[in-house]
């Protein structure tokens, strides 16, 4: 049944196997593994509803709807959010999919779906600084470290999670570049959404994110309209953290095999100040962080 209470007598029942297997999945995720934090002690196994839609970035109430059976229809883009979410396999993205009655998108779209080997990699990384993000540089995953590093990006959603996006439309975040730096992101980073609108021609929200960053951005639609060809590999930048001060790090992009996704390193050269701080920030997550000052007492 639909939402206004006409039309396939089966629907309501797909609609409650789908909460049902919405429920299941949301129950088996550790919120650590997420990089959520579990310091207080929990009611409830699993990720919360209100944890999991910061995580898919949509609504709480859409949520209950979906595992309460009365929103029977979730858009292609919600299911492929709450699949990324709850890190689930293959199998489980096609089942969740054939319950929803919704085909998964084609390869001429983004897709955000996390491979095995890219969530082993985050799971496994713990100790270093480990983000991913879709062919359109929008950021879909991250450890613990990344979350304490560069900020949480839990309560972030939609475009605010886009690094193009964030860099020329949004205030500043934690990353400072030279101008010699800057330079050389911009290059590779759009450059590498080109190469992105090449290969996935025909999503439409890819082709909207380049238009809105061309008619915001003059800075942007120069780089764009020069055609120039690069790709985003290697970096160094200044992280200007809250608590513990600036860190510089080389930033390494590496492409997942068989898929478009960006997995993004940041690493410190050992016996460095920064590497000092971020053994600090594995400890500390994302608590405040006070450092000793001149007459205190040396960590």
């Amino acid at each position: 049944m639909s939402e206004n209470g006409i039309g396939d007598p089966h629907s309501g029942r797909c609609g409650n196997e789908l909460g049902g297997a919405l429920r299941h999945w949301r129950d088996r995720i550790d919120p650590a593994t997420v990089g959520l934090p579990v310091g207080r002690i929990r009611r409830t196994t699993g990720l919360r509803r209100e944890e999991l839609a910061l995580l898919a970035g949509i609504s709480v109430d859409y949520i209950i709807r979906l595992e309460q059976g009365r929103a029977t229809s979730p858009s292609v883009q919600v299911l492929t959010a709450l699949a990324r979410a709850l890190r689930l396999s293959e199998a489980e993205r096609r089942h969740m999919f054939l319950l929803a009655r919704k085909p998964e998108p084609s390869g001429h779209q983004v897709t955000s779906h996390l491979t095995p080997v890219v969530q082993r990699l985050l799971d496994q990384m713990a100790g270093t600084p480990v983000s991913v993000y879709d062919a359109a540089w929008t950021l879909i995953a991250w450890n613990a470290l990344s979350s304490a590093l560069l900020g949480d990006p839990s309560g972030l959603s939609g475009r605010d999670r886009n690094v193009l996006w964030r860099h020329f439309i949004s205030p500043p975040d934690r990353v400072r570049h030279t101008s010699e730096q800057e330079a050389r992101f911009e290059k590779a980073a759009i450059a590498d959404l080109r190469a992105a609108t090449v290969r996935h021609p025909a999503d439409a929200g890819l082709r909207s994110l380049v238009a809105d960053l061309r008619n915001l951005s003059s800075r942007f639609a120069r780089s764009w309209d020069s055609h120039e060809v690069g790709t985003h590999v290697v970096n160094i930048k200044t992280i200007h953290h809250p608590h513990v001060g600036p860190l510089v790090l080389n930033c390494d992009v590496l492409t997942a095999p068989d898929s478009d996704l960006r997995i993004v390193i940041h690493t410190a050269a050992p016996g460095t100040a920064a590497a000092d701080k971020l053994r600090l920030l594995q400890v500390t997550g994302t608590q405040t962080v006070i450092l000793p000052g001149p007459h205190d007492t040396q960590l």
